[in-house]
C-alpha cells in the first residue's frame, strides 16, 4: 500500500497529535480523517498555528526532522523588535531546554513589513492598548522544544502568536486554518 502525505494549516488550540490521556485536548483527528498510522513530523504545540505535515512513511518524518531542512516561523512579537535583537536571534542564542542551558544553532531573522495579514485566532491575543506588536520572520534547522518562543524571550521580544509558513520548500500559502491537503510528496529541498 503507497504511503500518503498531508499537508495542514493546524489551528490553535490543537495538540499535534492523535491520541491523549487528557480527555478536554483537540486532536488531529477531530480535524479530518487521517488514515490509520498517519503520523504528525514535528509538532507544534497547542499555542501555535500553521503549516504542519503528516505522513504514513516513518523514513519521509526522519527526513523533514533533520538539520537540512529549514522551518520558517512568522512570531508576532510583544514590541517594536530592534535591529540588535535580529542579530542576536542570527546568532546562537542560549535557551533553557529541559532544565539544561542549549545554545540555538545560527538561524535566520528578518522583520516582517507590512505585518502578514492572518485571520484572527480563535483567542485573542491582546488589545492594542497593551502597546505595539511586529512581526518576525525565524527561520531554524532545528526544532527544540518551544525554541522559536524561547530565542524570542531570550533577546526580550515574547512571542504573542507563532504560525510555521514554511518547512523546506513546501510552504503554507493561502491553505484555510483547520484545512488539509493530500500531496504525492513534500518539497524538502
Amino acid at each position: 500500500m503507497p504511503h500518503r502525505h498531508f499537508i495542514l494549516n493546524k489551528p490553535y488550540g490543537y495538540v499535534s497529535q492523535f491520541v491523549t490521556n487528557h480527555k478536554r485536548k483537540k486532536l488531529l483527528r477531530d480535524i479530518y480523517d487521517f488514515p490509520e498510522g498517519t503520523m504528525a513530523i514535528g509538532r507544534l504545540d497547542e499555542d501555535s498555528e500553521g503549516l504542519l505535515l503528516l505522513t504514513t512513511d516513518g523514513k519521509m518524518s526522519e527526513q523533514v526532522r533533520s538539520k537540512q531542512v529549514e522551518k520558517e516561523y512568522y512570531a508576532q512579537v510583544d514590541g517594536l523588535i530592534t535591529e540588535e535583537a535580529l542579530e542576536r536571534l542570527q546568532q546562537p542564542v542560549e535557551i533553557g531546554l529541559s532544565g539544561e542551558k542549549y545554545e540555538t544553532r545560527p538561524c535566520k531573522a528578518d522583520i516582517l513589513t507590512p505585518a502578514p495579514s492572518f485571520p484572527e485566532r480563535s483567542r485573542k491575543i491582546r488589545d492594542e492598548r497593551h502597546g505595539p506588536t511586529s512581526w518576525v520572520s525565524i527561520t531554524v534547522t532545528e526544532g527544540k522544544n518551544r525554541q522559536v518562543r524561547k530565542m524570542t524571550a531570550a533577546v526580550g521580544f515574547p512571542t504573542l502568536r507563532l504560525i510555521r509558513v514554511r518547512i523546506g520548500h513546501t510552504h503554507l500559502g493561502d491553505l484555510a486554518v483547520g484545512g488539509v491537503k493530500e500531496v504525492d510528496a513534500f518539497d524538502l529541498n
